[in-house]
């Protein structure tokens, strides 16, 4: 059985625009924006896939994403601006002296943030720099559709009810709640969904949600990942690449916490939650009817912890990915994913170096520039801006000699 909120949408197909990070974890978030779901016609999102992000400031309770654009990291006015926007946006952000995490208010960072990072690291900044810039996929029939088939999945092993929460305490009590139902379950070689992981990785706090854990007929532990796609095919390589280190991470995050690594402190610091807040009636009387008497978040929290760090569960041994139709839910096919964890490490590292300030956001590759097509912040990106610049230039050049 998994739990939501009552004060959130429930997990609907006709209400859901999509699956993400964020809905599977059922947090009010201070800076949210939605990413694109599967389909080759529309590879405009960080990931090409049908998960979200999710992020959370410093301070002050969560709320959906700011109506300010100046509290987002550019003024109103940039955030309408289409000409010269790009020069203005690359001029602040070089002249700003703290790191992206703190430009931004980010606690800790989702995993789908730092896998966008591979589509396109540009991409995944506007998002949070120009939070204004309509998203023509949101109201997509084919995001509707995976999400659908995403509930659909969930739905074949457990139910999802509705609790009551009062407080950020409560929201992040919920999601560990539904860990501790899920682990006994995968202890006796059941299939469990949407189970949350988290953790200290390379420095940064990670979040993020599995599709789906069960075992294979020789008893290795398989994290499959779904994918849904608008055309009946299997994705290319850009895409691809963004779908493995997703799922690489996953294993990061799942292996560090059932070989208790996962730290009471950096868990607590990181998220910003107070141990000692008392639960909410509505998470306290769920608790109770798990058979779990808690009455802190700090309990729950230490509960968990120990669970996690007495539990003979294995790591992951087997990398999936299945993809699907958006249309028929018919499978496309499935992908094997390889692990080299010093590798994983390193292109993880180099993603983070970008959010902690050690460097400047990167566009594309111009044998990528397919990308920027379906892009919703074309018009703003001053990567595509000046490329076209040299480009004018360099014609000049030639028509001149």
């Amino acid at each position: 059985m998994s739990c939501s909120q009552e004060h959130t949408a429930a997990r609907d197909p006709a209400a859901a625009e999509e699956i993400s990070d964020s809905e599977f974890l059922d947090i009010e978030l201070d800076t949210h924006y939605p990413e694109t779901p599967e389909s080759c016609d529309r590879l405009s999102s960080a990931l090409g896939n049908d998960c979200g992000t999710e992020s959370e400031t410093v301070g002050g309770p969560l709320a959906p994403k700011t109506d300010s654009a100046e509290e987002a990291g550019t003024s109103p006015e940039l955030a309408s601006a289409g000409e010269g926007s790009a020069v203005l946006l690359k001029r602040k952000r070089v002249l700003a002296e703290r790191s992206p995490l703190e430009r931004f208010r980010l606690r800790y960072l989702c995993v789908t943030d730092v896998c966008g990072q591979a589509w396109c690291e540009l991409q995944v900044v506007y998002g949070f720099e120009l939070p204004h810039v309509p998203k023509r996929e949101e109201e997509s029939p084919e995001v509707k559709a995976g999400a659908s088939i995403h509930l659909a999945r969930e739905l074949e092993v457990h139910d999802v009810v509705s609790v009551s929460a009062q407080s950020k305490e409560d929201r992040w009590a919920l999601k560990i709640l539904n860990m501790l139902v899920m682990l006994p379950i995968l202890q006796a070689g059941g299939r469990v969904r949407e189970l949350p992981v988290f953790g200290m990785l390379e420095g940064v706090f990670l979040v993020g949600v599995i599709d789906e854990l069960h075992y294979s007929h020789k008893g290795e532990l398989v994290l499959s990942e779904l994918k849904t796609r608008g055309l009946r095919s299997l994705p290319g390589r850009a895409q691809e690449r963004s779908h493995h280190f997703q799922v690489r991470l996953y294993k990061l995050l799942f292996d560090s916490m059932v070989r208790g690594l996962l730290e009471r402190d950096a868990f607590v610091q990181s998220l910003g939650l107070r141990p000692e807040q008392p639960l909410g009636s509505g998470v306290m009387e769920h608790a109770q009817k798990l058979g779990l008497h808690v009455h802190t978040f700090g309990g729950v929290l230490e509960l968990a912890l120990m669970t996690l760090s007495y539990s003979e569960l294995p790591a992951i041994d087997v990398l999936k990915i299945e993809y699907c139709h958006q249309g028929s839910s018919d499978a496309i096919g499935t992908r094997e994913v390889s692990f080299d964890e010093a590798g994983v490490r390193v292109e993880l590292r180099n993603c983070l170096s970008f959010w902690i300030g050690q460097r400047e956001p990167r566009g594309v590759d111009i044998e990528e520039a397919w990308k920027c097509r379906s892009c919703s912040f074309a018009e703003h990106c001053e990567w595509r801006r000046e490329r076209a610049e040299n480009a004018t230039a360099s014609n000049q050049t030639k028509r001149f000699k």
